[in-house]
């Protein structure tokens, strides 16, 4: 397993390639960085145990980030069945608020508009790409930017005019 390449790369490579975009997912989907770390290594624990054929980075980029949706999505359904923290005042992660960091606004958002956010301005992945890694239609992708950005807007506060 050693030898073992992923779409031409090795594992640490892929790994070294590929930390950020695998975080910034998981981040933007729990917004808590202990759970997101918990998802981050099942996502390339599973790169590593499964093993699949990848025809290109691309692919390969598109599975890691299909499979920490899925790891998370998954991590909130389990947790949601023993505890739940309704009751208690739950602190957001400490974004930076300055004008050129929208980090913390986007924090604010449901998760389906951050997702298709992140995925479209952090990734710059087009909407026929995150329609196929959300496995969505892409006009209901193309729905969730045009909300999302909306609701953006109103949190973060930009120009009617723009």
């Amino acid at each position: 397993m050693a030898d073992r390449t992923f779409a031409g790369l090795s594992y640490d490579a892929v790994l070294q390639k590929y930390a950020d975009t695998v975080a910034g997912v998981c981040v933007m989907r729990l917004q808590n960085w202990a759970d997101a770390e918990d998802c981050f290594q099942n996502t390339f624990i599973k790169l590593f145990q499964k093993s699949p054929d990848f025809q290109s980075e691309s692919h390969l980029k598109a599975w890691l980030i299909r499979v920490a949706i899925n790891e998370c999505r998954n991590y909130l359904t389990k947790n949601r069945r023993f505890l739940s923290l309704d009751h208690l005042e739950r602190e957001p992660i400490a974004w930076q608020d300055n004008e050129r960091d929208v980090s913390w606004a986007m924090m604010r958002l449901e998760p389906k508009y951050r997702e298709v956010l992140y995925l479209h301005y952090c990734e710059r992945y087009k909407v026929d790409e995150i329609a196929q890694i959300l496995k969505k239609n892409p006009n209901t992708v193309k729905t969730l930017l045009k909300r999302g950005r909306e609701k953006l807007r109103l949190i973060y506060g930009g120009d009617e005019d723009e």
